[in-house]
């Protein structure tokens, strides 16, 4: 498809196209949507064939073939490794005798996290990429197309072009200045207070805490992590969605943008928490464990996370979906969004009322959790 100088066009991969190209629309403040990053899931197996992931990069190009615009998006067969759940209308579409998939999925897979999904050198080129989006879903007999953990900022894009949005919560940590974990804690009500202490004194007991990140990060540190992913991923998800080589890739590429927080017992390491640093947040993104200890996954995924935030500078920590145990802890209720494309006229006005309903619940849900963080009131 071409539309004066521009070309719209699908590639077979993220990695096949220009890294300073596409990083130069991704920006450097999301590590999730930067060329190595996405890249590395392609390159080690965890998204493409078996996977139900098939990269699908849509990509305008302009002058001299650069890009100017792109979305990372991907067919999919299934809707595992999404965080936002479309089950029901799956079901309720094959109940009607349609099918649902294939369908285009504009995201960052297995990776619940904010972040742009329209990588634009110009908002003007914002309706173009998804008019491109859509046509492909019709070209390819698609049932819809879905961006999930859309950037604040991108809401009014996929609104001007007519997608549905929809909204949910997660718990975010936001650094309030703090100069240091106790000056977070002396924002908190005095139970509050009292209760997380003994959280991280327990937590810490017999245990040895490291954070490494860049070349710290070593092999075996890897090898250790491998098995704390593995079994978690087997209790949430059946099977990991990650492989092995994955971990390695980002030990090469991304060392300096990953803080893994690693607990030892007697030298052996026994839990582990991956998180991604980003320019303005530190992303928690995976956790496990070969020992249970008490309170050691809050010390690892959430309060070393904040302790670290606070020392890098960064603004928050976004320690992934759902959790309403993050909330007595100091992680408050924030909106998340994502935006919908229906190919059907009947099917996608059955969503638009299911999702105007749906976003006054989560309104109100909000406003309850938000009465309930453990900050001194007054």
């Amino acid at each position: 498809m071409s539309g004066g100088a521009l070309t719209v066009s699908v590639a077979g991969s993220v990695g096949a196209l220009p890294a300073d190209q596409w990083d130069a629309l991704a920006g450097n403040d999301n590590p999730f949507t930067s060329h190595d990053f996405l890249s590395i899931l392609e390159d080690s197996g965890s998204v493409g064939p078996g996977t139900g992931w098939s990269p699908a990069p849509v990509i305008i190009e302009g002058v001299e073939g650069q890009i100017a615009a792109a979305l990372p998006a991907y067919a999919k067969a299934h809707s595992q490794g999404e965080y936002v759940f479309d089950h029901a209308w799956a079901d309720a579409w094959h109940r009607a005798g349609g099918e649902y998939y294939p369908k285009l999925q504009i995201a960052v897979p297995f990776t619940p996290a904010t972040g742009p999904r329209l990588l634009l050198s110009d908002e003007a080129l914002a309706t173009p990429l998804l008019r491109a989006a859509e046509q492909v879903c019709t070209q390819n007999g698609f049932s819809s197309a879905h961006a999930t953990f859309i950037e604040p900022d991108q809401r009014k894009l996929f609104e001007q072009a007519g997608w549905l949005l929809r909204s949910d919560i997660q718990f975010h940590w936001e650094n309030r200045d703090y100069g240091s974990f106790d000056d977070f804690l002396g924002a908190l009500a005095s139970r509050k207070r009292r209760t997380l202490r003994k959280e991280r004194a327990a937590a810490q007991e017999g245990v040895e805490i490291r954070r490494l990140t860049g070349a710290d990060i070593r092999p075996e540190h890897w090898d250790a992590f491998w098995l704390f992913y593995q079994d978690t991923g087997a209790r949430k998800w059946g099977r990991p969605y990650l492989t092995r080589e994955a971990f390695d890739l980002l030990g090469e590429r991304m060392a300096d943008r990953i803080l893994l927080v690693l607990a030892f017992d007697d030298g052996a390491p026994i839990a582990g928490a991956l998180n991604f640093i980003g320019g303005s947040a530190l992303y928690g993104r995976y956790w496990g464990c070969v020992q249970e200890r008490r309170f050691l996954h809050f010390e690892l995924c959430y309060y070393q996370a904040i302790d670290a935030a606070i020392e890098l500078g960064l603004q928050r920590v976004e320690a992934g979906a759902q959790g309403g145990h993050k909330l007595a802890r100091g992680y408050e209720p924030v909106q998340t969004w994502s935006a919908h494309w229906i190919a059907d006229p009947g099917f996608r006005e059955a969503v638009a009322d299911f999702l105007v309903r749906e976003r006054q619940g989560v309104a109100v849900d909000r406003m309850y959790l938000g009465q309930r963080t453990p900050f001194r009131k007054g």
